[in-house]
């Protein structure tokens, strides 16, 4: 799956992140938490890892979590199809991607009623998928 695709809106990623938490709690599972009390993660608890080390964070650390929580996995480390075809490896086939949120600002410059030039900061959301 590439990054390419579709991103769904603003309010698709929040309720898909929020309908995965309800589900769990009505399941009786605190995913969340797994980390703590995970047998995979029993000797140390480390945050999700880009594939360069840098760390997620915010409701991706949350969303990681609970994702190799639930498919056991042991490695932090996630990337994007396109990342992981660059860097000559594969994604298992059949395998699902994580939807995981970048938030961040950017600034334009207009000109306002009086000709005046101001910057705006204008905040995005993007959504893509992690292996």
């Amino acid at each position: 799956m590439t990054t390419d695709v579709l991103e769904p809106t603003k309010s698709d990623v929040y309720s898909r992140i929020t309908d995965k938490i309800i589900a769990d709690l009505e399941q009786g599972k605190l995913t969340w938490r797994k980390p703590w009390s995970s047998e995979h993660l029993k000797s140390h608890v480390m945050r999700p890892l880009r594939w360069n080390d840098q760390p997620y964070t915010g409701i991706n650390t949350l969303v990681l979590w609970a994702t190799a929580a639930d498919k056991g996995y042991q490695s932090p480390y996630w990337m994007t199809y396109q990342q992981a075809t660059g860097m000559k490896a594969n994604v298992r086939k059949g395998e699902k991607s994580t939807t995981v949120v970048y938030a961040d600002k950017f600034s334009k410059q207009e000109e306002n009623e009086k000709g005046d030039l101001e910057t705006k900061q204008i905040p995005f959301l993007k959504a893509y998928h992690v292996f």
